[in-house]
Order: C-alpha cells, then sequence, then structure tokens
C-alpha cells in the first residue's frame, strides 16, 4: 500500500462533511475511517500537524475529476457569438476548478492541459472581458475563493507575459503555474479571506510551507517541468531577500510573475478585514512594489489606470462600469449605468471617456454601485 501525506489531499477534506478515505497514522495504521465527520478546521489541522496519511489508491478511486471522455467539449471560443462569450467564461473557469482540485486524480498533467486550452482561448479572443472576469470577482465559498483567486492570477499572468514577449510555450507554462502554486492551501485561502482574526500559528505555518507543499503535490501529480516547478517553490521569494520559504534574492522571472499576479488579483478581491482595493491604487503598489522590475511595469501597461471591470465616475455626473481599454492608459470605453442624480438608467449607455464630458473623475469602491451588471448587455456594448 502506497501512501501519501494527508496534506496532500487537504482540499478534499471539509469540516462538517464525511471523510471521503480513511486517514492513517504515520506509521500507517487506521486512524479515522472512511465517512467519519470531522466537526473543525482545528481537528483537520491537528491531523495535518501529527503527520496523517491517505491511501494513494483509495484517494485516486475516489476522485471527482470526470474523465475527459466524459465531459462535453466547449464550443470553439474564437468561433462562438460574442453574446455567448460570459457563460463560456462561467463554463471554463468550472472545469478548471475541477481539475485543480484534484491534483492526487491520476493523469493530472493531461486534465490541466485540456481545462486550460477554452480558458487561454477566451483570453485570447478578448483580454478586455478576461480583464473584466478579474476586476469582478465573485464567489466566498472557502475552496471557491482559492479557485477564483488561482484563475484570476492565471489570467493576469498570461496577458503579463503577452505583454513581455514571451514564447506561446512560455506563456501557457505561466498561465498553468499561476493556476496551481496555491493548490496546496485553497481552502485556507478561502478561510483566511473570511476570518476577522490574524492567522493562528498553525495557519502561519501551513502558510509559510505553502509553496514547497504544492511543489510536492505537483511532482506527486506528474508534473515534470522544472521551471514551472520552480517557479510554484519561488512564488513569495522577493529579490531584496525579504519573502519566504528561504529568503533567497534571485528568484526566477516566472516566480516574479506569479508573484506580481497573485498579489495585484487579490488586491482586487474584498476580504472580511477590508474593501477591494480601487484598482488604480492596486496598481500603483504593485509598481511600487518594485519598480525597476519589467514584470512590475509590463502589468501595469497592460492592465491601465482603470481597467475593464472598474467602478468610475464621469464628469457628466454619471457613474458606470469600464467595459474596454482605450487608446490611452487614462482614456476607457466605459458603459453608463446612473444618470448624473443617481437613478439607474433603463439601458447601459457607452462613453468614451477620450471626450470631456465623459472624463472619468475618480474611481468608484465595488459597494457604491448598487446596479446591476448584466455582463451580455456589457460585452455587446464593447464592440
Amino acid at each position: 500500500m502506497r501512501h501519501l501525506s494527508l496534506d496532500q489531499v487537504r482540499h478534499r477534506v471539509v469540516a462538517g462533511r464525511p471523510l471521503p478515505f480513511n486517514v492513517y497514522r504515520p506509521d500507517t495504521t487506521l486512524l479515522l475511517a472512511r465517512g467519519q465527520v470531522l466537526d473543525s478546521e482545528a481537528q483537520i489541522d491537528a491531523l495535518l500537524e501529527r503527520g496523517s496519511l491517505v491511501d494513494a489508491q483509495e484517494a485516486q478511486e475516489v476522485q471527482e475529476v470526470q474523465p475527459a471522455s466524459q465531459r462535453a467539449v466547449p464550443p470553439d471560443a474564437s468561433q462562438a457569438p460574442r453574446a455567448a462569450l460570459p457563460a463560456l467564461w462561467q463554463d471554463s473557469i468550472e472545469h478548471v476548478a475541477e481539475v485543480i482540485l484534484n491534483p492526487a486524480s491520476g493523469r493530472f498533467a493531461d486534465a490541466l492541459d485540456e481545462a486550460t486550452a477554452p480558458l487561454r482561448q477566451l483570453i485570447e479572443r478578448d483580454p478586455d472581458l478576461a480583464i473584466f472576469q478579474v476586476l469582478r470577482q465573485e464567489g466566498n465559498d472557502h475552496v471557491q475563493y482559492g479557485v477564483r483567486q488561482a484563475v484570476h492570477a492565471g489570467i493576469v499572468a498570461d496577458l503579463v507575459a503577452n505583454r513581455l514577449g514571451w514564447s506561446a510555450g512560455d506563456k501557457q507554462r505561466a498561465f498553468k503555474a499561476a493556476l496551481t502554486m496555491n493548490v496546496s492551501m485553497f481552502e485556507l485561502q478561502g478561510i483566511l479571506a473570511a476570518q476577522l482574526t490574524p492567522p493562528t500559528t498553525a495557519q502561519r505555518e501551513r502558510i509559510q510551507s505553502h509553496p514547497m507543499r504544492s511543489r510536492d503535490l505537483l511532482v506527486a501529480a506528474g508534473i515534470t517541468d522544472t521551471l514551472w516547478l520552480q517557479a510554484v517553490a519561488e512564488h513569495h521569494e522577493e529579490r531584496n531577500g525579504s519573502g519566504y520559504p528561504l529568503g533567497i534574492t534571485e528568484p526566477c522571472e516566472l516566480a516574479l510573475l506569479l508573484h506580481r499576479a497573485e498579489d495585484y488579483s487579490a488586491k482586487l478581491g474584498r476580504r472580511a478585514t477590508r474593501d477591494a482595493v480601487p484598482a488604480d491604487c492596486a496598481g500603483r503598489e504593485i509598481f511600487m512594489a518594485d519598480p525597476g522590475h519589467p514584470v512590475c511595469a509590463a502589468l501595469i501597461k497592460e492592465f491601465g489606470v482603470y481597467p475593464p471591470g472598474c467602478f468610475v465616475a464621469l464628469a457628466s455626473g454619471e457613474t458606470g462600469v469600464v467595459i474596454k481599454r482605450g487608446p490611452t492608459v487614462m482614456a476607457p470605453i466605459v458603459a453608463a449605468l446612473t444618470n448624473a442624480s443617481g437613478a439607474p438608467l433603463r439601458e447601459p449607455q457607452r462613453r468614451d471617456t477620450l471626450l470631456p464630458l465623459h472624463a472619468i473623475v475618480g474611481v468608484l469602491p465595488a459597494g457604491q454601485m448598487r446596479v446591476p451588471v448584466d455582463l451580455e448587455k456589457l460585452t455587446a456594448l464593447a464592440d
């Protein structure tokens, strides 16, 4: 019997739900039988701290990824009508989520290739709509939060790598590395986002160790790309030596890209202890983190000051949401959602912010916009 560390399949152990497999002590004697319920995160953390194990074969047998042969093939995004793109985004994100939540499922590398192809096709088809996904973040479930953050970081990494002129293979690697750099702590990310208190000692230890744990989990899942694995292990290192887990001063360029992509997309998401950082402030903070590095400069050039999905106030008194990057970083295309009195418009109206009347005068917090955002209508306006 071959055993895996429980930590490698931690994302599948959920407080309040039956265990999907037997759990063994470090000496491989049975500790908890499949079907038993752990009532709290503290109980799960205690199992992890004592080095608990699971049977690798059993973990694979109860894996949740549907074989590719049984899945409907998503339509070709390059040929799909524009109105269908929002639904294709949702379907493609859900497909990727199924895969990255189950790295111990077998054929992980192939499943990831199959799942990411439609999503990268959508990014290439409409980069503005891709950026919109990053800005208008959704999902509060613990695991869903971590997976969504992975997808958002992947979008950022893919677009910035393209801006940097990376090869097709390097861009694909960047996207998959961004999706998997936190594969060992998806649920913890969601817990921390909803937590009002500072991380516990056990949580801090898991945070500090997650780059190496994610790398090890990917190795166990059959990933052999050395640069991908190196970048995952180094994605929290800084050039000034202040990063973790090793405090090195020369992380690889892909690791730096992953770090900035994750940091930027995380700033744009709301947490229990803070609102989402406004897009213009998030970009400024990323640039100031390492102003001399090409990755930071490329990220700012790609997303601009007012990226798609950013809520803004216009000189006309209207408020709306950016739907498309414009001829300059300061002049995107906006869909007005309210009139100058703050009343919702019956239909969103396209505004060119190069015109003085519709110039952007400020960024609005997401919580200030009470008007529902109909992505299908906004997608049509962006044409």
